[in-house]
């Protein structure tokens, strides 16, 4: 559990890293397991970022009892992310961003909650966190952060390429204020950033990949008043500290088709389109 000062530094600054909460057999396990994932890859699509490039990504909205979901399940992730947001949480949705050497797309500066504020959700209770697979630097597009940007609240979406992002005249307004944060991690890091927070990556020129978990956790008094793109309140079953290393290393295979998020059904990008 993560103390009160954590907590206080997350409210201050929008989001919290927490270096080494998963170990290297834990995140060598989820590696092997995505490498492997056919159904992962096939399940994956791009986005233009407007800069010439394509960002390639898998969403689900349900965690199951794979490998991912006992990452999106642990312990470790749902306690943090219930002290954060003051009770109990549920899991909202998980992706795994596959930014690869030399060809990984940028994301534009956006807020989560400029996508989510549009499947009924009446407030910005929601937290993420991104587990790094793959070490997380600048030269590979680690995710940036303006410190603290969370107290703005929801800043406008517009589309830029084949993403939905915040309004560039706040965005430059913003910089003036809030200071830019390069969030270089390495693998097993976790972190936790507000869903108001404004962030963004560039495109992955290096030659090493950056491949990143993200958990999304919504409060569970936040259920949406609409059905929308990601998942309503659903009870949460936590597993403890040994469920990664004796889950399977199986990946999505075996799972139902009706928890993937596909480019279809993707209203995140109608809606700013319309």
């Amino acid at each position: 559990m993560i103390t009160e000062k954590q907590i206080e530094t997350y409210k201050k600054d929008g989001y919290l890293l927490l270096k080494n909460l998963f170990d290297t057999e834990e995140i060598g396990l989820l590696k092997k397991a995505a490498l492997a994932d056919r159904e992962l890859d096939k399940r994956s699509y791009g986005r233009a970022d407007g800069e010439g490039g394509t960002v390639r990504l898998s969403i689900w909205n349900h965690p199951g009892n794979n490998i991912y979901g006992s990452f999106a399940r642990s312990e470790r992730i749902v306690n943090v992310a219930e002290a954060l947001l003051e009770g109990e949480v549920y899991h909202y949705h998980s992706k795994m961003i596959l930014k690869d050497a030399k060809v990984g797309g940028a994301w534009t500066w956006h807020q989560d909650y400029g996508y989510w504020y549009n499947f009924g959700l009446l407030q910005p209770l929601l937290t993420s966190v991104t587990i790094a697979v793959d070490k997380a630097t600048q030269e590979n597009g680690c995710l940036q952060v303006l410190k603290g940007s969370h107290k703005m609240g929801r800043v406008d979406h517009t589309l830029k390429g084949d993403q939905a992002g915040a309004d560039m005249e706040r965005v430059e307004e913003a910089k003036k204020t809030f200071p830019l944060v390069y969030c270089e991690m390495d693998p097993g890091d976790a972190m936790f950033f507000d869903c108001n927070i404004l962030h963004r990556s560039d495109q992955n020129r290096s030659d090493h990949s950056r491949w990143s978990l993200i958990c999304c956790y919504n409060a569970a008094r936040n259920d949406p008043y609409k059905e929308g793109q990601h998942a309503s309140y659903t009870p949460l079953e936590k597993v403890g500290a040994d469920a990664i290393k004796n889950s399977s290393v199986g990946g999505f295979d075996a799972d139902p088709e009706s928890k993937w998020v596909s480019p279809d059904t993707d209203k995140t990008i109608e809606n700013m389109k319309s």
